[in-house]
């Protein structure tokens, strides 16, 4: 299933992030892909907000993971990006098959860790604040896509 949306504004993407965030479970594996100033940690900040974290949400660069335990349910962010190349078994495989939401940056440097089941959103740079949002997946429960509302996230 896919379904695409657009945003023109760093707080609508936000709103998207807010959006998703209703809809996540205990088990939830999110990839995010796009270039470098995409918006995958903006997109992130607008789900943590919306799970109720009391922290502001970053990119894990530098960290390659970062938990939040204080919001809905645990929320997991990792970065993949430093992990081209290297070896990967440090244990994110329990991170993403844990006990909350996971949204992954760089999955493709993760690839064998990556379940099945997992919803992909690939963010395009339209210019400016404009952002392609392509949401799509062949196996899980994220039928609720459909429901987004571009109007909030616009």
């Amino acid at each position: 299933m896919e379904r695409i949306l657009f945003t023109h504004s760093k707080e609508a993407t936000k709103a998207l992030g807010k959006q998703i965030a209703s809809f996540l479970k205990v088990g939830d594996v999110v990839l995010l892909t796009g270039d470098l100033g995409a918006g995958k940690t903006t997109l992130t900040s607008g789900v943590g907000e919306g799970l109720g974290v009391n922290e502001e949400v970053l990119s894990p660069t530098f960290n390659l993971l970062k938990c939040y335990f204080h919001g809905r349910i645990p929320f997991y962010h990792i970065d993949a990006y430093r992990l081209e190349g290297q070896n990967i078994e440090i244990g994110l495989d329990e991170v993403i098959e844990g006990d909350g939401a996971c949204f992954i940056e760089w999955p493709q440097f993760i690839e064998p860790l990556i379940p099945d089941e997992k919803l992909e959103i690939e963010i395009t740079n339209m210019g400016e604040n404009d952002r392609r949002f392509r949401f799509f997946f062949e196996m899980g429960d994220y039928g609720w896509i459909e429901s987004l509302k571009e109007e909030e996230a616009a």
